[in-house]
Formats: C-alpha cells, structure tokens, sequence
C-alpha cells in the first residue's frame, strides 16, 4: 500500500499542502492583534475657573481716622499761646494724658483762688450769722430782742446766701475754663503730626494730630468695576509698594464706603488716575501685623483682595 501511495504523489502532496495551509490561516488568526474595544470614556468635569484677586492701591491708617486737636478759644475769641508742648512725633500716649498748656492757666489758677477763699469767708460768715439769729430768736420771744433787729439780721443771712450761691458758681465756671487751659489726650495713641509748636498761637489747624495706632486699617481704593467683588470679611494681604515693610500683612474687610468718589492714593502714572472713580474699602490689620507698622501712618500699599 505504501509502495502505491509512492507510486502516485500527487493526491499525497496535495493533502500535505492543504494541512500546511490550513495551520498557517489558523495561525495568523490567532496571532493577529485583536482591535481594542472602545468604551464610552466617563464625562469629565472642567476644572472650576478661579476668579482672579482684586489688586488695588490703599494707606495705612490707625483705626478711627485722625485725630485733629484744636485749641481752646479765648474769652476775646482767639487762641492761646502755647506755653509748654510735652510731647513729641512719634510719642505713644495715653487717654487723659497732658500734651500742651496754654497762657490762660495762670490767670485762671488766680480767679480759682480768689473765688475759694471768697467762699470760706462767704461760709464763716454764713455759720455766724446763723448762730447769731438763733440766739436773737429765742431772745425775740421773750420781748428782750426787738422784732426789727431779727428780721434785719434773717435779711443779711438771705443775702449771704446768694452771695454764696454765686461765688460757687462763679468757681465751677473757673474751673470748667481751666480744664481747657490744657489739651490731654482722649484717645490712647501716636502723635502724628506736631502743627503748632511752644510759644506759638495755633491757627484752623489746630495744635497736632493724633492716631489710635494701636488699632491700624488699611484704606483701600478699589475701581468701581472691581466693588462688586469685595464683601465684608474678605481676606486681604498687604505689600510695601516702596520697600517699607517686608513681606506682607494680612487683614479683613471691615467697611465697604456707600460713596463712590475720586482716587486719591495715585499710581506710577498720576495722569491715567486723574478721573479714575474708586470706593474706599477699610481693611483691619491682624493683631500680629500692627506691631510692624505702627509707626507708618501714611505708607502706600498694595492690596490683593482673594476671591
């Protein structure tokens, strides 16, 4: 059988041929990389946009403004001279204490002691005229007293009396007169400014000025475009445009103005500002931030409002 397969190749190899193809197909199919299967990708979410800070240009303040403080007006309806000025710029004071005398003290310390030792005499002489009516009193009901004289004597003791009455409102009007004969401070503070010196007679502007320091804001200028932005209790950070501080302070947003009005801190480019409309926002500098700048009144800063 073998002999005859031998004898006739051709059905043999072609058999031969059809395995060797059909392993081959099998084996490119099977080898082939399959095509990856496309899934339906999950929807992402854009990333939130995050809204930009509001920049914007401001001063360092002490909290509550400054304070002007003016001198007393004399009864001719002038100022008084300036006969001791105690304190300096830069001085830190306390409420009630003594800056400035004026030259009204003298003359009114005299008037207040002349005034006190009318009135002690005023009070003796009261104490004994009252005595004395008392004995003529009881003498007077007796008949050993005429009438007359009583009535004469209760009339001097009525006059007494007023007499009293005025003195000691004379007295407390000297005393209300000498209070203002010296300036003392009504606020705990920094004096800013000296304005009128000793020996001077302080004009409108008054004697000097004077900031709660211990309590310092930031007055932001804000473009009325950018308001909107701004809420109360916004956190805010602070740099020294010019170097006068390093690093930066922080602090929140106190008061929003009702007001829109016109620049007054300008920018590097005063002429691009001249008609710029902006509203003041007041920014409280954190405890640990006012002791670096308690002394800066005045200094220009940049502030960034976060969103």
């Amino acid at each position: 059988m073998i002999r005859g397969l031998f004898r006739r190749p051709w059905p043999w190899l072609l058999g031969v041929a059809a395995l060797l193809a059909l392993g081959w197909f099998l084996a490119s199919r099977s080898g082939r990389r399959s095509d990856p299967v496309v899934r339906p990708s999950a929807a992402v979410a854009p990333a939130p946009s995050r809204e930009a800070a509001v920049a914007a240009l401001g001063r360092l303040e002490p909290s509550g403004d400054v304070r002007r403080l003016a001198a007393p007006i004399s009864g001719i309806g002038g100022s008084p001279v300036i006969t001791a000025l105690l304190v300096q710029e830069g001085d830190q004071v306390r409420q009630g204490q003594l800056l400035a005398r004026f030259d009204t003290r003298p003359g009114l310390l005299a008037d207040q002691r002349k005034l006190r030792s009318r009135i002690a005499n005023l009070q003796r002489r009261l104490l004994f005229q009252t005595r004395e009516i008392s004995r003529y009193r009881e003498l007077s009901r007796t008949g050993a007293y005429p009438q007359g004289e009583l009535d004469a004597r209760e009339t001097r003791l009525l006059e007494l009396q007023a007499q009293l009455s005025d003195a000691q409102a004379e007295l407390a009007r000297a005393d209300a007169e000498l209070a203002l004969s010296e300036l003392r401070s009504p606020i705990a503070g920094t004096v800013l400014r000296i304005i009128s010196r000793q020996g001077e007679r302080p004009g409108d502007d008054g004697v000097l000025e004077l900031g709660a320091s211990n309590r310092m804001e930031a007055v932001v200028e804000v473009y009325e475009s950018d308001i909107n932005r701004v809420k109360l209790g916004q956190r805010v950070s602070l740099t020294s445009e010019n170097g006068g501080f390093s690093g930066t302070l922080g602090g929140q947003v106190v008061r929003i103005s009702p007001q829109v009005r016109q620049r007054q801190v300008l920018s590097t480019d005063p002429t691009g500002d001249a008609d710029a409309r902006i509203v003041e926002v007041r920014v409280a500098l954190d405890p640990l931030a006012i002791g670096r700048v308690r002394d800066l009144t005045g200094l220009k800063v940049i502030a960034r409002l976060q969103p």
